[in-house]
């Protein structure tokens, strides 16, 4: 299970929304396995002048935050980021100065989907990756 939350100034985000979804699942399946059918993301668009980024970014600077039930190797992770890094920039242009990527993790028993627990879910893909 995983849910990304993608924030970036509307000008440039919303343009590229749907490809960027496409490509972050296609990274999340690549790399977690998840099946075609997980996907849960959710745009935040933001005005220019609510949208505060670090020197030396452009207005394409954007930040993914993934949510994902805990179990995959440090290893696993951090290949998740490299792909996404490389994915985005070859195919959207995106700079990997311009994105920020933060996964946080929480046990399975933290997450209740399907009207259950995670914990006692029966998934189709693994998380002890």
């Amino acid at each position: 299970m995983s849910q990304v939350k993608i924030y970036g100034i509307s000008e440039q985000l919303m343009p590229v929304r749907e490809q960027l979804s496409d490509l972050i699942h296609e990274c999340i399946m690549d790399v977690l396995g998840l099946p075609a059918g997980k996907r849960a993301h959710r745009f935040f668009p933001m005005a220019r002048e609510n949208m505060f980024y670090p020197e030396g970014r452009t207005d394409a600077y954007t930040i993914l935050e993934i949510s994902m039930m805990a179990g995959r190797s440090v290893e696993t992770r951090k290949r998740l980021v490299r792909t996404l890094f490389d994915r985005i920039e070859a195919q959207l242009g995106i700079a990997p100065n311009d994105l920020e990527i933060c996964i946080e993790e929480s046990p399975p028993c933290n997450w209740g989907f399907r009207g259950i627990h995670g914990d006692e879910a029966k998934l189709n893909y693994k998380i002890s990756i």
